[in-house]
């Protein structure tokens, strides 16, 4: 890590932009765009590739979380960054993390309700990355929208100075959001779960004229009637504050978030409603 810190500094005192693009590796197409968007707009691109366990609050996941690192290496070189950054936990918490981050309403509902803990550790994560690279610019995926809204409050109570990228989620052919816990999914599990976004985006045809009870209760009893998919919760919230609405009128911006079993796989999505 010593050596990741002065290859940064001497980039930085050459008035080098850096764009970094954090990862859990089982890379797809989805990171590599990430990686793309950062070549375009920096002079170096680091990508790194760690499977952060104070994240996961179910040990289970944290043991099934896919980890193909020869893979993500080939993936990593094929895409053209300039340094790749793989550490073993033991150099990332060389002792236990015990910061307690004041993440505030954007990191208590939704993912922050399900899974107690999590965006603690994204936040300890993600706040290690920023202080060893010293990015002019971080790329995240917006499949994770909340996670975006709980690192920018993150950087704000560190003092970080970087711009915080939201990058479009990339799907396959057939709509289901790129994820690296795809590879996990039975064939039957794979072919329902397209209907995820397919319900989502057939919501918004709905909106503003429904209200957001009824939207919300029409996605929900959809996504359950779909063989191997159940909701574990779907959510429009202010796309500004992650708060749920209860009018359409409560937010310019609204976006539905959704959290779905298929089989034992949880995915998630997201669907933006503008008017």
């Amino acid at each position: 890590m010593a050596q990741l810190r002065e290859a940064m500094d001497s980039h930085r005192a050459a008035h080098q932009s850096i764009g970094l693009v954090p990862t859990m590796g089982a890379l797809h197409a989805g990171h590599i765009s990430l990686m793309e968007r950062a070549r375009k707009e920096n002079d170096i691109v680091i990508a790194s590739v760690f499977v952060n366990p104070t994240q996961f609050n179910n040990p289970e996941d944290l043991r099934t979380y896919p980890r193909t690192e020869q893979a993500d290496i080939d993936a990593l070189t094929a895409a053209g960054v300039d340094y790749a950054f793989i550490p073993s936990v033991e150099e990332i918490y060389p002792e236990p993390d015990t910061r307690v981050f004041d993440l505030g309403p954007v990191a208590e509902v939704m993912e922050g309700a399900m899974r107690p803990g999590h965006f603690n550790g994204v936040a300890q994560i993600v706040s290690k990355l920023f202080a060893m690279v010293g990015p002019t610019r971080a790329y995240f995926g917006e499949k994770d929208y909340q996670q975006i809204a709980v690192i920018r409050r993150m950087a704000e109570l560190e003092g970080f100075d970087l711009e915080i990228v939201a990058c479009p989620i990339m799907r396959h052919p057939d709509g289901l959001a790129m994820s690296s816990r795809n590879v996990r999914l039975s064939p039957e599990e794979r072919a329902a779960a397209p209907a995820i976004h397919r319900i989502l985006s057939e919501s918004l045809a709905m909106a503003p004229a429904t209200s957001v009870a009824d939207v919300k209760r029409a996605v929900t009893e959809a996504l359950d009637a779909t063989d191997h998919l159940k909701t574990e919760y779907y959510e429009i919230v202010d796309a500004r504050t992650m708060q749920p609405i209860a009018d359409w009128s409560e937010a310019p911006t609204a976006v539905g978030c959704a959290t779905v079993y298929c089989g034992d796989v949880r995915l998630i999505d997201n669907i933006t409603y503008r008017f």
